[in-house]
């Protein structure tokens, strides 16, 4: 049988109120956000002395408080700002951090190295290889990407070390965490920043060439039903997850209480009966339902990869009589758990004797080490002497303290007289110490000094050379694409562009892939594989089946897009050169020189920071795109499958927004996820100017969706410098986020 602190309830705490809801209805653990660096920034997050408050409240009531920093950080908010956020939690004694950016994650781990990190969902962690690189560089828990299987955790369980966490409850998002930009280039809300506008909750329409696929009543395409995993905890537990994570740090406090308080409910029941005793009665179903669900509940990812089962189409609106019963249990929840303080339990005795000081002894309930604590010398008194219930009345005030008395006993030797002030006084000290002597061993002290946070990024590259240009990569994902950049090779060797690169999908069998290799070589260029956006065991087992033909490759070397990959390369032994794309973020210059130690040539710039920003990490060994389609969306929801017209068969949808911009959904069924591609194709090469300030080492045109006369205006306008007759945008180069 499991013990129960092997498996945790973990609680959103968007607020002081939402982390009292949590601890009032049970939750093992809370996660919140303070005033910066959280990945939900429209939280009522504590700030201050308040967030530093909402550890302490954790602490006393047995709570552990992870703090979320689960953003991409720039370079100055890394190096001048993070440790000061940081260094007053630390020393009030957090129990973690969860993080995204890799860089934050060194630099903590070097700052602070008693303080656990958690590798947020925001990391996208989609198997054991990933979770093997984060254990080697002191991560102590990874919250896997919220699309995985039960079998595929099974999988990371048996292979790695570190503890895992995964959502049971509460919203899903239909990208995969981390690689979402939907928000970020439609309005310059990031959600890697924190300030997701939810852009996919919004209504859709979908085209096949000029017919359209989806019917009127299919509105929310893009907006998967909340999960319920309820009756998979049992699955979820023995998978090997040990914290089980509700989602809702956006949501009010009676809804926290709510959901906490029937999982804590079935938490125990699986923990006292185990599976065979697990049942969940359509009473609970009915609250959790009422507290919020978009057209109903799915259970997630665990049991199905994607369809139509787990969309909320319909976007119903709640009927008056669903609106009753959410009022009534909305009052029930705030009356029992959020208008309701939790108070500790503790006994205590008082001795009073004339002539010597007196002793109140306490104890919090539970077995904590009891404190004893002295007053004032009680008097004979001239006339009446005080009656016992006066002290108990005195003493049994508790006030805005955390306690409550369970029991108090009053041990009086002869007639006393004793100040009502210092009753009250010795009150005040010994419940102001037994909360201290409570906090005291969650605090920690000593820090590394400022002196000895030495930089990474010291021995950060020269500036690559001042030449009239800079050597050109494609990228290509049809074959159609690369025989139109073949069919001008030749007069890309010029003085204007020089194409030094070409990059093709690993999409097709293997030996197709070595002939698309051959071809490129045989234009005297260098040959990159770009693997997959997402590599999970599918992806791998298919590599394997493969693996000779694989191990064959005439690549130059790979394209890695997760840290999957690069885990997968390295303890396979491939040889060959290593890029980061662009959704491998190096945001700072942390992140840039750790990737450089481990053996990366080139790291594409990350595509949410303006020119300004780039100019602080970017260098020789940079790669900048300077146009292609940016990937707003990469998600293991299909919109064949969820349509009902999967023929596992690649092609290119269109989707429309309420405006009638047109963005390309392309289906990537080897490895089953689909890319959502922006309107508009990024275009900065009449911006020279600008990109010569950036000192990179090689610029990248990126085809994704566009057919031969496409590719071959834009590489005839990179000869000639000028623009494309189409639309176009410069995606962030001008604005960035926030």
């Amino acid at each position: 049988m499991m013990k129960k602190k092997q498996l945790e309830l973990l609680a959103p705490a968007g607020s002081v109120e939402s982390l009292q809801a949590a601890v009032n209805a049970g939750a093992d653990a809370v996660y919140m956000g303070g005033g910066r660096f959280g990945a939900r920034a429209y939280a009522d997050n504590p700030q201050g002395d308040r967030l530093l408050e909402a550890i302490d409240y954790a602490h006393l009531h047995g709570v552990k408080l992870y703090l979320t920093v689960n953003t991409l950080f720039k370079e100055q908010e890394l190096e001048e700002e993070l440790y000061d956020f940081l260094l007053p939690c630390y020393e009030r004694g957090l129990d973690a951090v969860i993080v995204q950016d890799l860089g934050a994650l060194l630099r903590i781990r070097q700052w602070f190295s008693d303080l656990p990190v958690h590798a947020s969902t925001q990391m996208t962690l989609c198997g054991a290889e990933g979770v093997a690189f984060l254990e080697r560089e002191g991560v102590k828990r990874v919250v896997l990407a919220r699309e995985l299987s039960l079998g595929e955790i099974v999988h990371i369980h048996r292979n790695t070390n570190l503890e895992i966490e995964c959502f049971v409850h509460g919203a899903l998002c239909y990208c995969y965490s981390g690689q979402c930009l939907f928000s970020s280039i439609l309005g310059g809300r990031s959600g890697n920043r924190g300030r997701c506008a939810q852009p996919c909750r919004l209504a859709y329409e979908v085209f096949a060439g000029k017919n359209r696929v989806s019917r009127k009543e299919e509105r929310t395409l893009l907006s998967p039903k909340d999960m319920c995993a309820i009756d998979l905890l049992p699955e979820i537990a023995g998978a090997g997850v040990c914290s089980l994570k509700i989602e809702g740090r956006m949501k009010r406090p009676e809804y926290t209480a709510g959901v906490v308080r029937i999982y804590r409910k079935y938490i125990d029941c699986y923990l006292e009966y185990g599976a065979e005793g697990y049942t969940v009665s359509e009473e609970d179903r009915r609250e959790l339902l009422l507290l919020f669900n978009r057209d109903g509940f799915s259970r997630g990812y665990y049991e199905q990869h994607n369809g139509r089962d787990l969309m909320a189409l319909q976007d119903t609106k709640a009927v008056q009589r669903d609106k009753k019963a959410y009022e009534r249990q909305i009052a029930f929840l705030k009356k029992e758990y959020t208008e309701t303080e939790k108070k500790i339990p503790i006994t205590g005795s008082l001795y009073a004797r004339a002539g010597q000081p007196m002793e109140l002894t306490l104890q919090p309930e539970g077995g904590a080490a009891s404190l004893t604590v002295y007053g004032a010398s009680p008097q004979i008194p001239k006339n009446h002497p005080m009656e016992e219930s006066q002290f108990q009345k005195q003493l049994g005030k508790t006030g805005n303290t955390p306690f409550f008395w369970a029991d108090l006993s009053i041990q009086l030797e002869g007639p006393l007289f004793v100040p009502v002030q210092a009753l009250n006084d010795l009150r005040r000290d010994a419940l102001e110490k037994l909360r201290e002597q409570m906090l005291k061993n969650c605090k920690r002290t000593g820090s590394s000094s400022p002196e000895e946070r030495q930089k990474r990024s010291q021995d950060y590259p020269k500036d690559a050379a001042d030449t009239a240009f800079v050597p050109v990569h494609v990228s290509v994902e049809t074959e159609e694409q690369l025989e139109e950049v073949l069919a001008l090779a030749d007069g890309l060797k010029g003085e204007q562009a020089v194409l030094s690169a070409i990059y093709t999908e690993a999409f097709g069998s293997f030996k197709s892939l070595q002939e698309r290799i051959r071809k490129i070589h045989g234009k005297g260029f260098k040959a990159y594989v770009a693997l997959p956006h997402i590599f999970r065991l599918k992806t791998r087992e298919r590599i394997e089946k493969e693996k000779a033909v694989f191990d064959s490759l005439e690549a130059d070397g790979f394209v890695l897009r997760n840290l999957e990959e690069y885990e997968f390369l390295r303890e396979t032994g491939r040889a060959g050169d290593r890029i980061l794309d662009h959704n491998v973020y190096t945001c700072n210059r942390e992140s840039r020189s750790f990737w450089r130690e481990q053996g990366i040539c080139m790291q594409t710039n990350p595509l949410e920071l303006n020119s300004r920003e780039l100019q602080k990490i970017s260098s020789q060994d940079s790669i900048q795109v300077i146009y292609g389609r940016y990937p707003m969306m990469v998600t293991a929801g299909c919109l064949h499958k969820t349509l009902g017209r999967c023929r596992g068969q690649e092609e290119i949808w269109m989707l429309k927004d309420r405006y009638q911009k047109e963005f390309p959904v392309k289906n990537h069924c080897q490895d089953c996820y689909n890319i959502i591609y922006n309107s508009q194709p990024v275009y900065l090469l009449d911006q020279r100017e600008e990109l010569k300030k950036l000192r990179a080492g090689a610029y990248r045109l990126m085809f994704t969706t566009e057919k031969k006369e496409e590719v071959r205006q834009v590489l005839l306008g990179l000869l000639e410098q000028r623009k494309p007759s189409g639309d176009f945008t410069r995606g962030h180069f001008k604005r960035g986020v926030e």
